[in-house]
């Protein structure tokens, strides 16, 4: 009892883990750190959707190998004859490209509803929102790991100059993953706000991939004199960089290093703008879905 005649009150410690998620850094950290501690779930989330995409399937998983494939090789025949280029050459160009690609666009148009899409596990399931972020990005990382079967076999059909250095190709994907996770992180945000960004985006990816030497050569439009100039826009698109990242050293080919200081800056200003976003929005998103 309180000498003063008042009632004294306490307040009980709230555990971190159920305090109302605050607009500050330290609740955005929390959310990805607790996010990956709970990575037992999404790995096997992950696993389990692919398993449902491909149920009843007799192949299976085998589907995403053999589409990559037979796009890959029409696309090579296609541009090839189109270019005058031959076809070892450009086949695994188009080939490498198309695996890398393929991750890119995963992880912006699947990120983009990546929320929406798991709208009843959010609204029902108190979990930091970094989990569904990281189910996606390893989903997509289990798909790129499918495709790398093609790769296989197109270093036996037409063999590449390959060097202990191109093991840099391990290093260059983390730095994909590394990218991929603040940008499903920030466009699924803002997506789950503003609904109509979801196909917008989705379009913006089918441009991209024209405007992307995907299918075509950036060296050699270089190597033609009329359109060297015009050329050198391509740098302008940061994706022409990640695709770069991992094709030269799958490839055999010289790195270019100015390309993995554009990939680490890119990271490090995406990642400071998804820390502002989830700082000020991430406890919206359970009422936005």
């Amino acid at each position: 009892m309180s000498t003063s005649g008042t009632t004294a009150t306490t307040t009980p410690d709230i555990p971190p883990h159920v305090r109302p998620p605050g607009r500050d850094f330290r609740s955005a950290f929390r959310d990805l750190a607790r996010g990956w501690e709970q990575r037992e779930l999404w790995l096997q989330l992950g696993w389990q959707d692919i398993r449902q995409r491909y149920r009843r399937s007799v192949l299976g998983p085998i589907w995403i190998t053999i589409s990559m494939a037979v796009t890959a090789i029409a696309l090579g025949i296609l541009y090839s004859a189109l270019f005058g280029l031959e076809l070892a050459e450009l086949l695994p160009h188009v080939l490498v490209g198309m695996i890398v690609w393929t991750f890119i666009a995963g992880c912006i148009s699947e990120g983009s509803e990546v929320f929406v899409a798991n709208s009843g596990l959010i609204t029902h399931l108190p979990a930091p929102i970094s989990i569904h972020v990281y189910r996606l990005v390893w989903r997509q990382t289990l798909f790129f790991a499918h495709n790398l079967i093609v790769y296989a076999v197109m270093l036996v059909v037409f063999p590449q100059p390959l060097w202990w250095t191109d093991l840099s190709a391990f290093l260059a994907f983390g730095l994909l993953v590394v990218n991929g996770t603040w940008v499903a992180l920030l466009i699924g945000i803002v997506s789950t706000r503003f609904r109509d960004l979801p196909p917008v985006t989705q379009s913006i990816v089918q441009l991209l991939f024209f405007l992307t030497p995907i299918v075509w050569m950036y060296d050699v439009l270089q190597a033609n004199p009329a359109v060297a100039e015009r050329a050198r826009w391509v740098e302008i698109n940061p994706l022409f960089h990640f695709v770069e990242l991992i094709r030269r050293p799958m490839l055999g080919q010289d790195q270019e290093w100015h390309t993995w200081f554009i990939v680490i800056g890119i990271a490090v200003v995406g990642w400071a703008m998804t820390l502002l976003v989830m700082r000020r929005y991430r406890s919206r998103v359970a009422y936005w879905v």
